[in-house]
């Protein structure tokens, strides 16, 4: 098992996806394919029960949902690109860029600790147009790993 927080396995572009929904459950299954999580539809539930409590939308048109679960296995960041946009509640319409945070439910708070590397690298103008211009995972994948590991 690897020890990068995001592989290109873990990035889904151009994902065709009507809902918020979807989109989690095509990231929760990259997850599971990777053997990062034990069971890809409980991650998944977890993850719809915590974005239930609180909308995960950020400026930017960015979607952030995560979740502390059972099923994972190893902290993991999956992202995918959703050019047709997903409401999750964002303040500036739907998110078209998605980063799915996995965190093992037991032990430090992880998940937090990528949340913070992470939206602070979402407020910088040049990341993100990186991110969005990468036109495969592994470029997308070592972008983001350099961003939450600096």
């Amino acid at each position: 098992m690897t020890s990068q927080l995001i592989t290109a396995d873990l990035v889904a572009i151009d994902l065709a996806a009507a809902t918020k929904d979807v989109v989690i459950e095509a990231l929760a299954e990259r997850l599971a394919a990777a053997g990062r999580v034990t069971d890809g539809e409980t991650f998944a539930a977890d993850v719809r029960a915590r974005e239930a409590q609180t909308p995960t939308g950020l400026p930017g048109q960015v979607g952030l949902p995560h979740a502390k679960s059972d099923a994972v296995l190893t902290p993991s960041l999956a992202v995918a690109t959703v050019p047709g946009g997903v409401d999750f509640g964002g303040p500036d319409g739907p998110s078209t860029l998605v980063f799915l945070i996995a965190a093992p439910a037991l032990g430090d708070n992880v998940h937090l600790q990528i949340l913070a590397k992470l939206a602070r690298k979402l407020m910088n103008a040049e990341f993100m147009a990186s991110v969005r211009a990468a036109t495969d995972g592994e470029t997308l994948a070592a972008l983001v790993n350099e961003a939450v590991t600096a």
